[in-house]
């Protein structure tokens, strides 16, 4: 019966990519599948998919990466949530830590698109003036972007160029 119930949460959690993890059994699951969070990369869903992470601590997490900071430890990933490290300690096995260098052509500069300004996203190659002034005109008359989906439809957007912006953007 154990191993029923195992191989079912084994199953929910490899077809799942976003499936949050209810409790250290499954992160130890998750990590037996090789499954990583990328901790200088990840969203806020990927950071909800661990046990104990809020939605509050996710976004700060989300808002420190796009200032520019790395975390390159679970000590630094204790620090800025704020919890002891043990708390953490469990989670280390599914959590990657890769510094990425802010100036590598690899690694495009994110902005935040609620609150960039007109020069900002001048710098995204992608972007022309006239999809910029769009985009801020759109954000001036019905408030932020949700998420890149909301962007997508707001804009009536092509997925090509959708997919080719969200390197560059975050919400």
């Amino acid at each position: 019966m154990l191993n029923l119930r195992r191989q079912s949460l084994k199953r929910k959690i490899f077809n799942d990519p976003f499936y949050r993890f209810q409790s250290l059994e499954e992160v130890a699951i998750a990590s037996e599948l090789g499954i990583k969070i990328e901790v200088n990369q990840a969203s806020v869903d990927e950071w909800l998919r661990l046990p104990g992470i809020s939605i509050h601590q996710a976004r700060n997490l989300v808002e420190l990466m796009g200032m520019g900071m790395q975390f390159l430890s679970i000590q630094d990933l204790a620090a800025a949530l704020g919890v002891p490290i043990q708390r953490l300690k469990p989670l280390e096995k599914i959590l990657s830590f890769a510094y990425y260098d802010p100036d590598s052509l690899l690694t495009p500069q994110r902005f935040n698109i609620n609150t960039a300004q007109l020069d900002e996203l001048l710098n995204i190659p992608i972007l022309d003036r006239v999809l910029v002034e769009k985009i801020l005109g759109d954000r001036q008359e019905k408030g932020n972007f949700q998420n890149l989906v909301d962007f997508k439809r707001r804009l009536n957007l092509g997925s090509e160029l959708t997919a080719e912006l969200m390197h560059y953007l975050q919400f």
